[in-house]
């Protein structure tokens, strides 16, 4: 605890006076606190072993002591020696991993608890081969549907027709600039629940954004605005969670898509206000309300379709609505560039040639930020397995216990507290909280809302800031992390209301 305090006073007195390397003195912040609390619980006996936290994988049991045949019972010694493997497990419980003895030769290892990520080398490998990897191929793909969109006119025809809208919300890019169509088709894959093609669109835009930054080391107030806005996560229907729903047999898995949807839209109304606020925008424009508006009934007229629904019918629409519209983009887009061959001839190439070259630039994008997303997760699995997350989450959570708050959302504080870091973890979270409290309580319900609700904060600025190389990210950090906020307030109260 010691060991946090002074990590925490750091960590405030570094954001004071660097508030231009906020997101950097964090990061040094959360590795170095992990590592010397590693070794603090090395030292003070705590842990028997630290290999797992460079060499482990994820839900691996923990060694925790080697001792001697004769010092344990003889019982659980013959057990050990009838069993396969010499294998004895404690108390077996599918839902509490328990204690395993393994005999070997002249010693008895014994393992208790599983870790909770992947340890350093091995997220260091894994980053590459199980995220950058698959992360390229989609990048390639989608990069290469862009370049068709650019190469047929299909861009610059929908910046035209929806620069008034933009110039209101991101007044520093000129009226039919290019990153006003990416930004747009970045948005539309995050409200139909899309990340796979959401990252490469947003990833474009940043870049096109950046073309136009005087400052190419400082984020601009037009790359700060979409990023907030893309991390708000404001998602129409949230497939994934329906999926993990379904599958821990919810009595109705999409009962959580209104809540979903209520809380990730004023998430992201909240960020779009504090950044408008910093930046000095109108709010009174008609256009700007319009738009709002015309969101606003779009999803609850969609909502009021879905809940005419039953169940086997919404399982049946959730499951493929977002799917035929990714198609039907995809589908849209072939058939432009088809319709407007002449332009790619013009420019002394062919439709699948331009596609070619834009992949390509895909994998170059891939190749840049591989060392940002290295970067944080290696630092956020050692946050994860030192068990410092443990003990802060644990503390949050007895002083919402302290003041009154239901246990059972102190329950699900944790996918809320690991959100922001980790989208796997904080989904091993949810999931935990449906098999343990059930998918149809209040925890697993909540947890759920919380995890579809918001971005890995963290993860989405080394992506994205990565890849244009800005180190200056200005108050993006600090704004992302109160949207964060927001959405978990919000997720409360909204769930309380519904549930």
């Amino acid at each position: 605890m010691l060991i946090l305090f002074v990590g925490s006073c750091w960590a405030l007195q570094e954001i004071v006076q660097f508030r231009y390397m906020v997101l950097s003195r964090f990061w040094l912040v959360i590795f170095i606190s992990s590592i010397l609390f590693v070794l603090f619980a090395v030292f003070s006996g705590q842990f028997y072993s630290i290999d797992y936290v460079l060499n482990g994988k994820k839900d691996d049991p923990i060694l925790i002591k080697e001792t001697y045949h004769w010092k344990l019972p003889s019982s659980y010694v013959d057990l050990m020696a009838r069993a396969d493997n010499n294998t004895f497990i404690l108390d077996k419980n599918p839902s509490d991993p328990d204690t395993t003895y393994v005999m070997k030769e002249k010693t008895v290892m014994v393992y208790s608890g599983v870790q909770k990520s992947d340890g350093l080398l091995v997220t260091a490998k894994n980053s590459l081969f199980d995220l950058i990897l698959p992360l390229m191929a989609y990048l390639a793909f989608f990069a290469g549907i862009m370049q068709l969109l650019i190469d047929s006119g299909a861009t610059e025809r929908l910046a035209k027709r929806l620069s008034p809208f933009f110039t209101k919300v991101f007044p520093q890019v000129p009226a039919g600039h290019p990153s006003i169509t990416y930004m747009t088709m970045n948005f539309s894959a995050n409200f139909l629940g899309l990340d796979s093609a959401a990252t490469p669109f947003g990833l474009k835009a940043m870049e096109s954004l950046q073309e136009l930054n005087t400052e190419k080391e400082k984020a601009s107030d037009a790359q700060i605005m979409f990023l907030c806005l893309h991390a708000a996560g404001l998602t129409l229907i949230p497939t994934s969670i329906i999926g993990y729903r379904a599958a821990a047999n919810a009595a109705n898995p999409a009962d959580v898509m209104l809540p979903c949807i209520i809380t990730s839209f004023i998430g992201t109304l909240a960020a779009f206000f504090i950044v408008g606020l910093r930046q000095r925008i109108s709010f009174k424009s008609g256009l700007l309300l319009g738009v709002i508006m015309g969101i606003i009934g779009a999803i609850f007229g969609l909502l009021f379709y879905v809940g005419s629904l039953n169940l086997v019918e919404k399982n049946y629409f959730t499951g493929n609505f977002s799917g035929i519209l990714l198609f039907a983009i995809i589908l849209l887009t072939l058939l432009f560039a088809f319709k407007n061959e002449a332009k790619f001839k013009a420019n002394d190439t062919t439709v699948f040639d331009a596609f070619v070259e834009g992949a390509r630039s895909g994998l170059d994008t891939g190749v840049k930020i591989f060392p940002y997303v290295l970067g944080m997760l290696v630092a956020i699995s050692v946050f994860r397995n030192s068990g410092l997350f443990e003990v802060i989450s644990g503390g949050i959570s007895e002083v919402f216990r302290y003041i009154g708050v239901s246990k059972e959302i102190t329950d699900s504080l944790p996918v809320a507290l690991l959100r922001p870091f980790s989208s796997s973890g904080s989904r091993g979270f949810m999931l935990d909280a449906m098999n343990q409290f059930g998918p149809d309580s209040l925890a697993g319900r909540l947890s759920s809302i919380f995890q579809c609700s918001a971005e890995t904060t963290f993860y989405v600025i080394a992506v994205y800031f990565g890849s244009i190389q800005v180190r200056n990210t200005r108050y993006t950090l600090g704004t992302m992390l109160l949207v964060d906020l927001i959405c978990v307030l919000t997720a409360i109260g909204v769930a309380l209301w519904f549930f």
